[in-house]
């Protein structure tokens, strides 16, 4: 018995040791040479080509976010907003003024291998703040222009600061479209994208978000279609610099007027569709147009006989406040509708802002009744919608006091008949 005893206790005695060397020596299986990866948090994935949002905060709360990383021994981690590295480690905890911001954090190991998630983060400015809201092109500039920034509480500021010049030669205009400041650009401004910054009274200073400086010709309105053989106007920046306008392989060097900020021409007598617009500037170089949110140097422009109702960039989102010019697109007086035919086709031409967060298009009466047959459509990418206008549509329009469009997260470009 004793015997058994013994034997017993030795394989208990071999089995702690066992133990012992397991809690001891730890067998580790991350190396320096491993591919990093990023565990947590988990970034969304972004939708139709563009950056998702992280997240969505107010100016007074910081961006606070940490990170657990493999493998953590040998990685370096880097906090980047706007390009600009801003922190290292595997924690940030920093305040930024209202705008919308990019947002990266690079991880990278000892070996050169590297990870990396990205994404917009959005920061609200106070009720009370001066605060800036973007509604077209509005926001590219050029060296000694005229700027113009449409915002809220506008009338508190005192200076404007972009790229680290002050600005004090600007106005307050009120305007039942919405209040705007207009500002003098300076000569010096350099070219690429500059935060605003606006100064009070008291000198502190608030987020107005970004503004694109360019030198070069850059067409953004008139860009989208025109009649065939008719006059033509392009308007953008710098225009001035234009010698020469290429549609459908028909190159035009003779204009009616030529300015700094508009080009007047008779359009090429082409069959209705679709052409490559391209120009060139008098030092040779490629014309640029701006184009679904991006500078390119061609872009497809459809040639047709529609009837235009309207023509411009206006931004709309239910989410603003009642009052607000963008809450609705009601520009389209209710007479154009009763002078319609059951079966004429309107088309209602957007393209989406790109930081919105979701996009979505309704029509509607003036008092916010769906048109008949219609629903909340979401959208994906810039394009138009197609309606066919039938008599208890129309009939409503003029019950219900007009049309508008509504919905979030786009412009109206264009809206036309056929």
């Amino acid at each position: 018995m004793k015997k058994l005893q013994y034997i017993l206790l030795a394989i208990l005695a071999i089995s702690f040791s066992f133990s012992a060397c397991t809690e001891e020596e730890p067998f580790e299986t991350i190396t320096a040479d491993d591919e990093p990866r990023i565990l947590n948090p988990i970034f969304a994935n972004g939708e139709n080509g563009q950056l998702p949002l992280i997240t969505e905060i107010s100016r007074d709360a910081n961006l606070t976010m940490e990170l657990t990383l493999t493998p953590s021994t040998f990685s370096t981690v880097t906090w980047l907003i706007d390009g600009y590295e801003v922190n290292e480690g595997t924690e940030i905890d920093m305040n930024l003024k209202a705008g919308s911001y990019h947002f990266k954090v690079l991880v990278t190991t000892g070996t050169g291998k590297s990870t990396f998630r990205e994404g917009i983060v959005k920061i609200n400015p106070l009720a009370n703040d001066p605060q800036t809201i973007e509604k077209g092109v509005e926001r590219i500039i050029t060296p000694g222009g005229t700027g113009i920034i449409y915002g809220y509480n506008l009338n508190l500021v005192k200076s404007l600061v972009i790229g680290g010049l002050s600005i004090n030669d600007f106005s307050f205009n009120e305007d039942p479209d919405g209040d705007y400041l207009q500002y003098s650009v300076p000569n010096d401004l350099s070219e690429g994208k500059h935060r605003i910054l606006l100064v009070d009274e008291g000198a502190s200073d608030y987020g107005g978000n970004t503004v694109t400086v360019t030198s070069s010709a850059l067409a953004t309105g008139g860009i989208s279609r025109v009649d065939p053989n008719s006059v033509w106007h392009l308007t953008g920046l710098n225009m001035d610099q234009i010698a020469s306008i290429t549609l459908g392989g028909q190159t035009i060097t003779s204009f009616t007027q030529q300015t700094a900020t508009e080009l007047v021409l008779t359009s090429p007598n082409l069959e209705a569709g679709s052409y490559t617009l391209t120009g060139k500037t008098k030092s040779n170089t490629a014309l640029k147009f701006y184009s679904e949110g991006s500078f390119k140097e061609e872009i497809s422009l459809t040639v047709s006989s529609e009837t235009v109702l309207y023509e411009g960039h206006h931004y709309i989102s239910w989410e603003l406040p009642d009052g607000d010019p963008n809450k609705t697109f009601n520009l389209i007086a209710k007479e154009v509708f009763a002078a319609m035919s059951p079966g004429t086709t309107l088309n209602i031409h957007y393209s989406l802002n790109p930081g919105a967060g979701y996009w979505q298009m309704q029509t509607t009466t003036g008092w916010w009744t769906a048109l008949p047959g219609t629903g909340t459509l979401d959208l994906a990418a810039d394009g138009f919608v197609e309606l066919v206008m039938t008599q208890e549509m129309l009939d409503l329009i003029q019950a219900q006091d007009g049309f508008l469009c509504v919905g979030h997260g786009y412009y109206v470009d264009r809206v036309s008949i056929k």
